[in-house]
Formats: C-alpha cells, structure tokens, sequence
C-alpha cells in the first residue's frame, strides 16, 4: 500500500524542549522530521504536533517550530494521542486514512499512539529515522512491536517521492528541490 497526499497526515509527537536533549540521536531525528514537515507543507499535507504534559516537559523546540509552515498543535496527559477524546475526534473529522508518525520517546508516546491509532483503524507509517528514544534499543524494540502489531516502517524519503507521485510536474520540480537539500546543511539550531 502507497502513501497519497490527499488522505495523508503528518503527526509529529513530542518534539519538547526539556525532551529532546537526552534524545539519542535527537538532532538528527528532528531535522528528518523538520525536512519532512517542509515536504508536507509545500503538498499540503496536514502536519499535527501533540506535546506531552507540556507544564513540566515545555512546549515543542522553538528550532522545529520555526522551521514548520502551518500546523496544530495537541497537548495531552495520556501518553497516547488517540486516549485524548478531542485529538481523537478532531482525526476522525479529516479525510485521513494514513498517518505518518514520528517523535520521542518511541517506546513510550510514539508506540502507545502508534497503536491507539491502528486500533482505531487508521493504517500507520513509523518515520524510522525521525524516531527515538533516550536508548536507541527501547526506539527499535518499539518500532518491532508498532510493525508487528500492523504499522509499516518508513523512510522520510519514501514518504515524500509516494506523497510527489511523479516527476513530471511543477509541483514535483519545486519539492525535489528541497528533496535534495541536505538536512543537516541547512544551520539550524532546534534545540
């Protein structure tokens, strides 16, 4: 089954400022989903944030904000997105059957949202390199049980070159642009 733009969402958990220091791996992690972000935004595919208990763990990086176009941002207390009954019915209201999921702490927030929304019928890309967790073992373990449980582990570029379609537009011309802009060249502190 191919990624398509037009029922596509971008979710995006957890990216937090008191977070992502102790993140293995977090720069590069928020730069994958930052690029991403950028992609979705000129496809117009819908980039949601959740921020997990926000009054202790701080709001999502000023660096990943700053880099992303219009989105919306979730706050939450469960580690599940999906256990948030306005996050919940806010998804169900969109054209959205595939969610690309990306964020900290994977086998935590990611994986628990993972699978709340897999229950809930939605099929579920894991953005495997814009996903970690303070141990780098406990992200891939996560990332096992989210693909077992019916998740499909994906790569930032496969989402983008399934959302583009092909490569014979203006739109295309303009998005492979960034396709080819390195992450991590573009000097931007995220945290």
């Amino acid at each position: 089954m191919r990624l398509q733009r037009d029922r596509s969402l971008l979710l995006m958990i957890d990216f937090q400022a008191g977070l992502l220091p102790v993140i293995e791996g977090g720069l590069q992690v928020i730069e994958e989903a930052a690029w991403l972000a950028n992609v979705a935004e000129a496809l117009a595919v819908p980039v949601w944030l959740t921020e997990q208990y926000p009054e202790k763990l701080g709001g999502t990086a000023a660096g990943l904000i700053s880099e992303l176009g219009e989105h919306q941002v979730w706050q939450k207390h469960h580690f599940s997105a999906m256990e948030a009954p306005e996050f919940a019915q806010a998804l169900k209201a969109q054209s959205v059957q595939q969610v690309v999921i990306c964020g900290t702490e994977a086998h935590i927030c990611v994986l628990q949202s993972a699978l709340g929304l897999l229950k809930a019928g939605y099929s579920v890309y894991w953005l495997s390199e814009a996903t970690a967790s303070r141990r780098c073992e406990e992200a891939r373990f996560a990332r096992e049980r989210a693909c077992a449980q019916g998740a499909i582990a994906v790569t930032a570029d496969m989402v983008a070159y399934e959302w583009l379609d092909r490569c014979d537009t203006a739109l295309f011309k303009e998005v492979h642009r960034r396709l080819l802009k390195p992450r991590s060249s573009r000097g931007v502190t995220f945290f």
